[in-house]
């Protein structure tokens, strides 16, 4: 359904014409309504609901939070504020960009990540040449309203280098003298430094067959020994509970059921973020419904 027309900006009084489409793949919760999404050359897309009445006239409400959002940031004197993207599932720092107004208005209404480029001072969508677009769950405000984080999912490499995120310079390495001062090392997490560490014993494992012996290259080429190790790490975990011992206990062994865990994930070519991403899945299902549906699988 395509309706056309004009409307007034709360932050400008100059009528905007525009035209709309209906968006059936987020339905209004009320069947006489239908949302939409605004498109025009002057504006970003914004959030609205068209309401049909008996004749073929047709009443289009503007959702007053979505401008009283816009307005609660504190744009600078160049009216821009940082934006930062997020990995939904990693919790790693993809890039950091500029956004403006309309900038979070097209980010909010497209789900796609989208900044201001101040040297060619315009809109940008992340992707719109490589087609990694960050695709955005969340966008969150700090405390201030003065910073915004993307939080989404990216298709593919979000640097323009082909690496994964655009943080990969260790301040500490180049200090140091590290050897990896050169080479890309990815702001990670406990979690993701964990794997790969994993996954640099396998290299080790096919590039210096003769190297350093290390625990997890035994247990990378040993199946039966890992798959014992995590059988006995998941009973000393159970136990935990059942003799109540203490929380450092607990997660001392929960610690070693999940690295022996991991070297299992490695094994299957399978990632930490696969995980997250399923059980991020899961949350708006219940665990009954979960259950049910792989029994029918």
């Amino acid at each position: 359904m395509e309706v056309a027309g004009s409307f007034s900006r709360l932050s400008s009084p100059r009528p905007v014409s525009f035209s709309v489409t209906n968006c059936a793949k987020y339905p209004h919760p009320n069947p006489t309504k239908t949302n939409l999404s605004f498109r025009n050359s002057g504006y970003a897309p914004v959030s609205a609901s068209v309401e049909r009445s008996s004749g073929s006239n047709v009443a289009v409400h503007l959702d007053s939070k979505f401008e009283t959002i816009l307005d609660s940031v504190k744009w600078d004197s160049k009216g821009l504020a940082v934006a930062i993207a997020q990995n939904i599932d990693t919790g790693s720092i993809l890039m950091q960009g500029f956004a403006n107004r309309d900038a979070l208005a097209k980010t909010i209404s497209s789900r796609k990540a989208t900044f201001y480029s101040r040297s060619r001072s315009s809109l940008w969508t992340k992707g719109e040449t490589s087609m990694n677009f960050i695709n955005v769950h969340d966008v969150f405000l700090d405390c201030d309203r003065d910073s915004i984080i993307y939080l989404g999912k990216p298709d593919g490499p979000t640097c323009h280098t082909g690496a994964e995120t655009c943080y990969y310079t260790s301040v500490y390495d180049i200090l140091e003298g590290s050897k990896e001062d050169t080479e890309e090392r990815l702001a990670k997490t406990t979690l993701y430094s964990l794997e790969a560490t994993i996954s640099k014993r396998k290299e080790e494992i096919e590039t210096l067959p003769n190297g350093k012996p290390s625990w997890t290259k035994k247990l990378l080429l040993n199946q039966e020994l890992l798959c014992s190790k995590v059988r006995e790490e998941a009973g000393e975990l159970i136990q935990t509970l059942l003799d109540n011992e203490d929380k450092d206990r607990t997660a001392s062994e929960m610690a070693d059921l999940l690295y022996h865990s991991m070297v299992l994930l490695n094994l299957k070519d399978v990632s930490m973020e696969e995980v997250l991403e399923v059980l991020r899945k899961r949350f708006s299902q219940s665990g009954v419904e979960e259950k049910n549906s792989r029994k029918k699988n």
